[in-house]
């Protein structure tokens, strides 16, 4: 057997129904490649490995599970990079799709890792804490809207599809669960400088409570904020396209 690691912010799942429901949000495409991440005990990676024609991997940086995978589902073996997601390269070099009960203590960073990877990412399957997938989801004007609601909104349609009990995992985490998808709309916006996207949003949101003309100060050159009306509303209030237009006239600037 294996043991819990709290340090990794481990829960794992045990309903059967909901791993099979968990994984069958995610698309099967024939010949189609395929990343787990944190398959710990195997609870959705038993039915993952049913697949036909799936080139399937695995990142797990838990050794104590890679053993335990390794001699629970032979035909893993030889499929699990041993290493920490958030210092991995993109595992194919061509498109591939994600699946994943993400450990929260790190599931913000994840999905900046997914955004790296972003036009590789065809899809996304992941199990997060309600709260975080709530926000991730959610629209502008919304108390909860932030800056992976933006993000990952700029390059993907987001999808709230279901509540995961607490009594579906052992041990029962405090909170509720969420299970989202993404699909990958490639890039409808054109933006072409990711990283300068992500210090505007950041900004934006560093400083909720303070108009964008003042929260955006360090970020921004005087030039580009001035006569922009939008400057003068906070960043919960702007829209994805909102925001997209004060990057391309930050970008020229």
């Amino acid at each position: 057997m294996y043991t819990l690691k709290k340090s990794l912010g481990q829960h794992f799942l045990h309903d059967e129904n909901m791993c099979r429901k968990i994984v069958e949000q995610l698309t099967h495409r024939d010949g189609m490649q395929l990343l787990e991440v944190g398959p710990g005990g195997g609870a959705i990676t038993k039915y993952l490995l049913q697949w036909t024609n799936v080139d399937y991997k695995a990142i797990e940086i838990d050794e104590e599970k890679v053993v335990y995978l390794n001699k629970t589902y032979p035909e893993i073996q030889g499929k699990i990079i041993s290493q920490d997601i958030l210092k991995a390269d993109a595992p194919f070099h061509s498109a591939f799709s994600i699946i994943g009960n993400f450990p929260y203590n790190i599931s913000s960073p994840i999905l900046f890792k997914v955004l790296d990877w972003e036009p590789q990412v065809i899809e996304v399957i992941g199990m997060f804490q309600k709260e975080v997938a709530q926000r991730i989801a959610s629209g502008p004007g919304s108390k909860v809207y932030g800056i992976l609601s933006v993000l990952m909104q700029a390059f993907f349609k987001v999808e709230y599809l279901l509540d995961v009990h607490e009594s579906c995992f052992v041990p029962p985490p405090k909170v509720k669960s969420g299970v989202l998808r993404f699909t990958n709309l490639h890039n409808p916006y054109n933006i072409t400088d990711k990283r300068r996207f992500i210090i505007l949003v950041k900004a934006g949101f560093n400083q909720r409570r303070k108009t964008l003309r003042n929260a955006l100060k360090s970020v921004m050159p005087l030039g580009a904020l001035t006569d922009n009306p939008v400057l003068d509303k906070r960043a919960e209030q702007l829209s994805v396209a909102d925001f997209v237009d004060l990057y391309n006239s930050y970008a020229q600037h």
